[in-house]
């Protein structure tokens, strides 16, 4: 049974909560939007506005008032890689929490002619906006030229893109698991790369490099992967027939996963003989043998980050400014204090 509202009394709308609360609309749009660009006061007293008007926005209703439609585009491309494809899941469950559907083009390359296609396309759609999940440095220009009139946020894209940009704080991740190889008592740490077309490659490497010029290790040659557990393998075999390496930082755990193996075979234990560190923690991270010691990235985090940039974005926020999202270390068996 429902009880029907007073006779003439309306549903509060968003901006009877900010009369209420004394602040604008569009901070009431951040606040419902989960921006990090509201003070916390602030945000107190815009829910407590929110409680007291039992204000109800929903999607629906929001599409309405705002003229724009309740689906948001993601272009991103073919990969079955650990770190984007949880990422795009993360924008994903973020965007439907919101009350967004997600309409998704997926590229087989990023490309400047193939991302404004895949743009032009979603916005014939009716998109509200954007979230383009670029990593690589191919996708700078193109993102430059995106269509002036749609809405648009990049995921790890670097701070050239002419867009709002949401990423995870990729050196200081690498800075962490550097940090940590020498701190346990390791001269010095060789690291395996991602492909150097990547951003999130360079970025590892430049967290890395300033670790060790920190403290004044030697920098060893990079060795580069193609995040695959093969190239990981293939690296391992290498450094095992190195006798002066007894720690090694991969820049993702696929390819760890590799080195993990090719120690085995060549009859080096870990950690006792080599430490090993990997980036993204995988689910199977704790499972490998020995478990993995590897930096966590938050891809909810990312998802919720990236939706409620552009959210922002379209209730009028001109320039929101994300920070970094923090990564952490976690620690398993696979690193230790060198034994040589």
């Amino acid at each position: 049974m429902t009880t029907a509202s007073p006779a003439g009394k309306r549903p509060a709308v968003m901006t009877d909560v900010a009369r209420l609360a004394g602040v604008s609309h569009q901070t009431v749009s951040r606040v419902l939007h989960d921006s990090s660009q509201v003070r916390p006061e602030t945000r107190e007293r815009v829910l407590r506005a929110i409680e007291e008007l039992d204000y109800r926005p929903n999607a629906m209703a929001r599409g309405l008032v705002s003229r724009r439609s309740t689906m948001i585009g993601v272009i991103t491309f073919d990969t079955i890689l650990f770190g984007p494809a949880s990422t795009l899941l993360g924008i994903e469950r973020a965007a439907r929490a919101k009350g967004y559907g997600v309409s998704i083009a997926t590229l087989e390359k990023l490309d400047r002619s193939s991302v404004v296609e895949a743009a032009n396309t979603l916005a014939n759609q009716g998109v509200s906006g954007i979230v383009i999940i670029a990593p690589q440095t191919a996708v700078s220009s193109a993102l430059h030229s995106m269509p002036r009139n749609l809405t648009a946020v990049a995921v790890e894209c670097g701070p050239d893109s002419g867009l709002p940009a949401v990423s995870v704080d990729q050196v200081g991740g690498a800075a962490q698991a550097t940090a940590h190889l020498l701190e346990l008592g390791h001269k010095t740490v060789w690291h395996v790369s991602g492909p150097g077309d990547w951003l999130e490659a360079r970025d590892r490497i430049e967290g890395w490099r300033s670790i060790l010029e920190r403290h004044g290790a030697v920098e060893p040659p990079v060795i580069t992967g193609d995040w695959s557990a093969r190239s990981g393998y293939a690296a391992g075999a290498m450094l095992a027939a190195q006798p002066d390496v007894t720690a090694v930082f991969a820049a993702n755990d696929q390819m760890a996963l590799g080195m993990l193996r090719a120690f085995y075979e060549k009859g080096l234990r870990v950690p006792d003989d080599v430490s090993v560190v990997g980036f993204d923690d995988i689910p199977e991270a704790p499972f490998l043998s020995p478990p993995l010691t590897t930096i966590r990235q938050d891809f909810d985090e990312m998802g919720r980050t990236a939706i409620a940039t552009l959210l922002a974005i379209l209730d009028g926020d001109s320039d929101p400014r994300p920070e970094p999202i923090a990564s952490t270390l976690v620690v398993r068996e696979s690193t230790g204090a060198p034994k040589r």
